[in-house]
């Protein structure tokens, strides 16, 4: 344990979660959208799509994604209009019918959508593509807002695995995030979701947050595995009030310290292990036998903007308000505002507000990244350069890493040590050519 808190304290820093490369900093308003439209035309058809659905009931404090409060149904029907419009104009572009191997639902709160309009967005999304056979269509879902209803029509529309957003479920760190939600809630959900034929289930928590101790924490553990997940998710939380003002209320209850922050993720990692969950690094745990695990057996896993995916080779095909997407050799991602989004929707435009062409350069790094961050080693000759050569700077840091057992290196390559995949951000930091930049921007590491 403390030889833990002392790795933990020398390699906390902030740094990139890597669900791109380059990172959304490096994006660019300047970038050529007309290119970036042209290299969204793929040259295969299957694709993973993103949806994201802004809206939220409440704010909660914590929260670090693009949402807007809504009031009423009207808002979510003017929206879903919008997502339909923006896929013709696609369409209208050049855009085929594609063939879907994934699907997320993501937010906000994708379950503010009543039950109709979750029929409608079905429609939509198979009016624009074709599913494959084996789809996993994934959405992330709020407990508090959650009805049998609406399960079933998720259900119906095709979804088959859910993240259940739990956070804490200890009521003052609840009331301090203004995120209330008995784990009476979270039950009914998960019963809900089986009912209704979802058996693939992930559970997202997140420690850090103000207020939590170890005793607290271990509860929220413990109602966590008594949902049965198929896949946990422990996010640590990103204190960055700098881009988002809301979170700045928090500091007056108390955000643990970096020492009590490691805590609480040891004690996490521990308690999953114990419960037979495999780490699959980060901060993802797996039950044996999931599709995360084969993924990175036979070289499918990928990191994107939702995290993990298990469909690495297909582009990330995303629409919606600030929504990215990924190509082999490009990022592009919507306007952010509300504003600018319908407007440029409703003349008829592709609604790409920034983006960026990938180099040579950023194409390699990008490979080596997320061997790190996905398959944890490294196999220089994959990458058809002289890698020592090339990355020679990068290889001499890495020594040390391996003096604290990081990693392990061998002829023609390195790979992750178990203890090493509290850090996977570090190691692939060391092979970042664009860091320098944007460093300080990022929450920290560990």
């Amino acid at each position: 344990m403390e030889n833990l808190k002392r790795l933990i304290a020398k390699y906390t820093a902030p740094g990139p979660r890597y669900t791109s490369y380059p990172t959304a900093l490096d994006f660019s308003k300047d970038a050529d959208k007309k290119n970036l439209e042209r290299l969204a035309m793929p040259a295969i058809p299957d694709a993973s799509l993103y949806i994201h659905i802004p809206f939220c009931s409440n704010l909660c404090r914590f929260c670090g994604c693009t949402t807007s409060l809504g009031r009423d149904s009207k808002s979510a029907d003017e929206y879903l209009g919008l997502v339909e419009t923006e896929l013709s104009n696609w369409r209208e572009a050049g855009m085929p019918k594609r063939l879907l191997r994934q699907i997320h639902l993501g937010g906000g709160s994708p379950n503010f959508l009543s039950a109709d309009q979750t029929a409608r967005l079905g429609e939509i999304v198979r009016k624009f593509f074709d599913i494959a056979d084996g789809c996993e269509f994934s959405a992330e879902l709020d407990p508090r807002t959650l009805t049998p209803e609406k399960v079933e029509a998720f259900a119906k529309i095709g979804v088959n695995r859910a993240s259940i957003g739990v956070q804490d479920t200890d009521e003052k760190v609840q009331k301090a995030i203004n995120r209330v939600q008995p784990q009476s809630r979270n039950l009914e959900a998960v019963e809900w979701l089986r009912e209704n034929g979802i058996l693939s289930i992930n559970a997202d928590l997140i420690y850090g947050l103000p207020l939590q101790t170890r005793e607290t924490f271990k509860k929220t553990l413990s109602d966590a595995l008594e949902l049965k997940p198929a896949r946990v998710a422990l996010f640590g939380y990103a204190h960055v009030p700098w881009v988002k003002p809301a979170q700045k209320s928090l500091e007056k209850c108390g955000i643990p310290t970096s020492d009590e922050k490691a805590e609480l993720f040891i004690l996490g990692k521990r308690t999953f292990e114990e419960a037979g969950y495999e780490f699959i690094g980060l901060d993802h745990f797996a039950k044996p036998g999931d599709e995360l695990i084969k993924a990175r057996e036979n070289g499918t896993l990928h990191r994107n903007f939702q995290g993990y995916s298990t469909r690495a080779g297909v582009d990330l095909f995303a629409v919606g308000l600030t929504s990215i997407s990924e190509t082999k050799t490009s990022y592009r991602q919507n306007f952010k505002l509300m504003e600018e989004y319908k407007k440029s929707v409703e003349a008829g435009r592709l609604p790409i507000e920034r983006g960026i062409v990938l180099d040579g350069e950023d194409i390699l790094r990008r490979a080596v990244i997320m061997d790190i961050m996905c398959m944890l080693r490294v196999d220089y000759a994959n990458y058809g350069i002289d890698f020592e050569k090339k990355f020679g700077g990068a290889l001499e840091k890495l020594e040390g890493m391996k003096s604290d057992g990081l990693v392990e290196i061998r002829a023609g390559g390195f790979s992750v040590t178990p203890l090493g995949r509290l850090f996977l951000r570090n190691i692939a930091m060391l092979f970042d050519g664009r860091l320098g930049a944007h460093k300080n921007t990022f929450s920290k590491t560990v």
